[in-house]
């Protein structure tokens, strides 16, 4: 009985501090130069906190923000401030982020063993500032699943909602593939919502009405100043352990600034303090690795000190697999990114992106350079050259010879499927003991065979939408759906590129799905529930160290991942802190 009225106390307390912030946070809503964020070269060698966080990303923001209120929180990030760069914020600037590779740019580049080029996030935000922006929160089968409290993930969505979601106004191509869509039967129509249903949708985006981009770094602004400091170009080079007996206990961090200046952040004595990695689906099982934990062999084979043999660490690593079709258009299309979506009953989710050549500027301007998009020969979607030949003078030549290319002939947009789950899965393994450095990782695209079939239907079922009455206005008359297959396949989207000619035998589409995979940024695992954390998010065998990001998830949530990362940041900030509560009372800080 006494525990039930403490626990309701502590509730109550945490109730009226959430009201209270939440006013603050309003009269602050468009701030972006927090006081608290400083580059890590401004950092004190040596600091203690009751929470540290390795990686503002898309949870560690909310969670960071949210564990603020009643905490000393560090949160580090590796990347810069989305503030600074304005390319970050422009939806027009999309693929001009990915297409930069240079050492300093928000979004790092990878390839999977598989060969399908990648990217991962390097900014305060993470994914959130690099993606195409939709957003949708997980089915309610989904959230049973994990075991998360509906009222609370509801709470935790509306709170993320409040910041970073909006509805899109379609423009003609995107209403005709959500006509498409109805008419070939992904029904019934569920209009716009955020939920997971079956059918065809209008989903959430985190761009605004004037193609402004919001992030999890937003979110920040619930913080409270005095709570919270932020670093960035913050490199975690391991996490500190100490021993409770024989069982690992973490006590901080080391971490170096832009100049190579180390650091040193210790936990403060208190039992529900803690380190908590928030790094991404790569990042956090790399940075467990060079810490000590993961498969002992593999530590040993790179001279890693173990403090922990988990083999989990580094598996279940998938990437829901993505092939698009271009659709070249008779008339004008709008820039747009995923804004419609249907969920089909047979495992596959068919969305569109459009304005290929995204050369948009208000009139009587001068148009900036051109940037051909998913054509760009930086990005490497559906690049002309392939990327073992991307160097600058290689490109330099390809750009060249795109400007003379009639922007009519670059008119359209991409009418795309992606798998369900997915159910294969591969593994992730360091390269170098250099946390900066890319892990190697490999998915495994399509070994399961469902999501092969998934893939195959998710293709028919865009030759259905591309034949319908309803988006005529976007297709030639004499268009061939087996001569749209062929120039994808043309493209040299991987290092996989095949080239094969495609027909309509159902085998030729099994391997244009395999030869056209490409990403669309939704890899998760290598942290997962039950093989490295429990379902409290809390590393196995450890004390004091929890993972909360994407690489816990044994599956992708709903069709777009970035809602559920927000919101789990702040449904586990919230359950964190009323568990502190209970431990340190309602009137402890």
């Amino acid at each position: 009985m006494a525990s039930d009225l403490n626990s309701a106390q502590a509730m109550a307390v945490f109730t009226v501090a959430s009201f209270f912030a939440l006013l603050c946070m309003a009269q602050q809503a468009r701030a972006v130069n927090y006081t608290f964020m400083r580059e890590a070269v401004d950092a004190p060698p040596v600091a203690y906190y009751d929470y540290i966080i390795i990686g503002g990303g898309t949870a560690g923001c909310p969670l960071a923000a949210t564990l603020s209120q009643r905490s000393r929180v560090l949160l580090l990030e590796r990347g810069g401030s989305p503030y600074e760069d304005g390319r970050v914020l422009s939806m027009l600037h999309f693929s001009d982020v990915l297409a930069d590779t240079s050492a300093s740019s928000p979004s790092q580049r990878f390839v999977s063993e598989d060969g399908v080029i990648n990217s991962r996030p390097r900014v305060l935000g993470g994914g959130s500032c690099i993606n195409a922006g939709f957003f949708t929160r997980a089915g309610a089968g989904y959230v049973r699943a994990v075991g998360w409290d509906p009222r609370e993930v509801l709470a935790a969505y509306r709170w993320v909602e409040d910041v970073v979601a909006f509805q899109p106004a379609l423009g003609p191509w995107q209403a005709a593939v959500r006509r498409g869509l109805l008419e070939t039967g992904v029904l019934p129509d569920n209009g716009f919502t955020y939920d997971h249903i079956p059918g065809t949708k209008v989903g959430g985006s985190i761009f605004d009405a004037d193609g402004r981009r919001h992030t999890a770094a937003d979110l920040l602004r619930y913080s409270n100043p005095d709570g919270i400091d932020l670093f960035l170009r913050a490199r975690v080079a391991r996490i500190l352990f100490g021993y409770k007996g024989t069982k690992p206990v973490a006590r901080g961090v080391v971490f170096r600034d832009a100049q190579g200046g180390a650091h040193v952040a210790y936990l403060n004595s208190g039992a529900a303090n803690e380190v908590i990695l928030s790094a991404g689906a790569l990042g956090s099982p790399q940075q467990l690795m060079l810490s000590g934990i993961g498969p002992a062999d593999h530590l040993r084979s790179l001279s890693i000190d173990v403090i922990l043999d988990l083999p989990g660490v580094g598996q279940g690593m998938s990437d829901n697999p993505m092939n698009a079709i271009y659709v070249p258009s008779p008339s004008p299309v709008e820039v747009s990114l995923i804004q419609v979506v249907g969920i089909t009953r047979f495992g596959s989710y068919i969305e569109g992106a459009s304005g290929a050549n995204w050369n948009s500027h208000p009139s009587g301007t001068q148009p900036p350079p051109r940037n051909f998009g998913m054509f760009s020969p930086q990005t490497g979607q559906l690049a002309t050259v392939p990327p073992a030949q991307r160097t600058p003078e290689a490109i330099a030549r390809a750009v060249e010879a795109m400007s003379q290319v009639p922007d009519a002939a670059l008119r359209g947009g991409f009418i795309l499927e992606k798998v369900l789950g997915p159910q294969s899965t591969g593994s992730l393994a360091l390269r170098n003991l250099d946390p900066d450095d890319n892990p190697s990782v490999r998915f495994n695209y399509f070994a399961h065979p469902d999501d092969l079939r998934r893939c195959v239907a998710g293709i028919s079922a865009i030759e259905r939408v591309i034949r319908s009455r309803a988006f005529s206005r976007f297709t030639y008359p004499n268009f061939a759906f087996p001569a749209a297959l062929n120039v994808t396949a043309d493209f040299p989207v991987n290092t996989l590129h095949g080239g094969r000619r495609v027909g309509g035998d159902p085998r030729a589409l099994e391997q244009f799905c395999r030869d056209t995979v490409m990403t669309i940024w939704h890899y998760h695992g290598g942290c997962q529930v039950g093989r490295v954390v429990d379902r409290d998010y809390k590393v196995l065998g450890v004390e004091a160290l929890r993972v909360i990001d994407g690489s816990t998830f044994n599956a992708s949530p709903g069709t777009n991942p970035q809602a559920t990362v927000m919101m789990l940041g702040r449904y586990m900030g919230v359950k964190l802190l009323k568990e502190r509560m209970l431990v340190e009372g309602p009137g402890a800080r």
